[in-house]
């Protein structure tokens, strides 16, 4: 139920403000930012309310396409999401541009900790567990709203109060067009994409390999997703002073080799321990979770590069390269899970979609290095070098499943093998994260 459900809201919520709040750290004078975050909130609300027509015209229908009778109570949810998360969203980037980066880690820290908290404490109570775990993520985002809210009030309310004005939120709407007409449908492409396999693997297969494939894509996604969101907070509004400055290519270059040493190594591990990881933390009954979490890691750290790397294309306002990557994205990801579940295999669906993925956030990759003037022969000696210094982990992980395979022991080399390479991260590379 919460994986349908935030299929539902993260579709609806990557669009609410029409991807304005993406233009908010572009103008040079506040003033200019305040009426484009106006802007956001404004579309925001009309989401909402369309949201909220489409739940209460076509909730039955909802219900019965994706076949999740017990969803329909939760339906009405929804609207409100799809608000508190366009809300973010704005002042989120807001954030991003007055340089309070402090506050969206302490924002999202609140929203995990409480979702967290309120799912256990519901679930002792003997609330049905799905609707638990969605009034709880509801009340998360609904905090970490507050928390921004409260914070941007209390320091910026003279800049919106002399500055925001209909007729200048009007002129900002027309300025950024760009983003609605490209970005928009480009951000719906690829939100839909994210979430085709929860819809999909459940209609052609069980609710367990939706549960499977959603507990496998959190481990992969959650850590990857707050590290490089935190890294895209810092590099969006320094790409377009260095592109102001000529000096895009360094910073882009720089960005890279961080992302490929904080990524490359726990997703190798993973690739090759992913089941005996699940078997030792989750229980036996999630080891299939853990096969799932194998295949798609390599894909999960390709993802992960350009993840924030990606955003050069709205300093650089190219916003319709983005579109058509993610049509090819959005008809390659169906195509795969439609093949797989047409021959009735959960893992040729989630090693095809991860096999075409890898393809096409690779090629995306490619093209954000190219465009940005990182040369070519830099970026294939840091990826070698990376690969070269999981070699001896790597070789062991191999040797051990070869030559006998202990769930327990496998676990505790790969976090000894990790902490190890931490430990030689924070002594030799540590120049490279600074500034």
């Amino acid at each position: 139920m919460l994986a349908i459900y935030t299929s539902i809201t993260t579709i609806l919520g990557v669009i609410a403000c029409l991807r304005y709040e993406l233009a908010i750290t572009l103008p040079e004078k506040d003033e200019d930012a305040a009426n484009v975050l106006g802007a956001t909130l404004f579309f925001a609300v009309l989401m909402t309310l369309l949201a909220l027509i489409v739940i209460g015209w076509g909730r039955e229908f909802i219900i019965h396409l994706l076949k999740a009778p017990a969803l329909g109570p939760w339906l009405w949810l929804v609207p409100p999401a799809t608000f508190l998360a366009g809300v973010f969203l704005g002042f989120n980037y807001w954030n991003t541009r007055t340089r309070h980066f402090g506050r969206l880690s302490i924002s999202r820290i609140l929203q995990s900790v409480s979702t967290v908290t309120s799912q256990i404490t519901l679930g002792l109570t003997g609330v049905a567990p799905g609707g638990a775990l969605i009034i709880s993520s509801v009340g998360g985002q609904m905090l970490a709203v507050l928390t921004l809210g409260v914070q941007i009030f209390r320091d910026d309310k003279d800049i919106f109060q002399k500055a925001v004005r209909p007729r200048k939120i009007l002129a900002a709407v027309k300025r950024y067009r760009k983003f609605p007409l490209y970005d928009a449908w480009s951000a719906l492409l690829n939100s839909f994409s994210w979430q085709l396999p929860a819809f999909l693997l459940s209609a052609f297969f069980s609710s367990a390999v939706v549960g499977y494939y959603s507990l496998g894509f959190r481990i992969l996604q959650l850590p990857m997703s707050l590290i490089g969101s935190a890294i895209a907070q810092v590099f969006y509004p320094r790409a377009a002073e260095a592109h102001q400055q000529g000096n895009l290519s360094v910073l882009v270059e720089n960005t890279f080799h961080r992302l490929v040493l904080v990524g490359l190594f726990p997703m190798l591990t993973l690739t090759l321990t992913g089941r005996d990881l699940f078997t030792i933390f989750f229980g036996p009954e999630w080891a299939e979770a853990g096969s799932y979490a194998q295949i798609l890691s390599i894909w999960a750290f390709v993802w992960f590069i350009s993840s924030p790397l990606s955003t050069i294309f709205n300093v650089l306002e190219k916003q319709e390269r983005m579109l058509r990557w993610n049509i090819a994205n959005f008809v390659t990801r169906f195509l795969s899970l439609w093949i797989g579940g047409m021959l009735q295999e959960p893992r040729i669906s989630i090693f095809l979609f991860a096999a075409t993925g890898i393809f096409v956030y690779g090629y995306i990759n490619y093209s954000i290095l190219s465009t940005a003037g990182v040369p070519r022969r830099n970026v294939i000696r840091i990826l070698a070098k990376n690969v070269l210094l999981f070699l001896p982990a790597g070789a062991t992980f191999l040797l051990m499943s070869v030559s006998f395979h202990e769930p327990m022991l496998t676990v505790a080399t790969a976090i000894l093998w990790t902490i190890l390479y931490m430990l030689y991260v924070l002594k030799t590379q540590m120049n490279i994260f600074k500034g």
